[in-house]
């Protein structure tokens, strides 16, 4: 009986210390390419609906450092559609993230020049959130 007891406890500690094993290496690993393609993908969403003004009116009254701004925010989301068609690993898709995250800061940047609300980034990244 008291062998029982103790082959049980230590199949216990052993499956309780695998799990603990398996979600402690989980936290280092790199995205998957899915993970990596939805976050893409999702930047690059972002970006596309920033790009709309709200008011065509506030954007012709922007002075040449904002109306730069803009067109390399727009610049930012024609490179990152671009590589975004032919990405296939999750370093190509993070390449694409990187591009449109650039284009969003942007973007911030125009959009507070122009006193419209930047609205706050998102955690994680100091990128515009449209």
């Amino acid at each position: 009986m008291g062998f029982a007891i103790a082959l049980s406890v230590l199949l216990i500690t052993g499956a309780a210390a695998g799990v603990a094993a398996q979600r402690r290496g989980r936290g280092g690993r790199p995205p998957s390419d899915l993970d990596a393609e939805a976050e893409a993908n999702h930047v690059l969403v972002r970006l596309t609906g920033g790009l709309v003004p709200p008011d065509a009116r506030t954007w012709s009254g922007a002075d040449e450092e904002t109306a730069r701004a803009l067109t390399r925010a727009a610049e930012c989301r024609r490179e990152a559609r671009t590589r975004l068609a032919t990405a296939r690993t999750a370093a190509e898709y993070a390449e694409v993230t990187r591009v449109a995250k650039e284009g969003l800061e942007q973007l911030r940047t125009a959009r507070a020049a122009l006193g419209l609300d930047p609205a706050p980034a998102p955690a994680g990244t100091t990128a515009y959130a449209a």
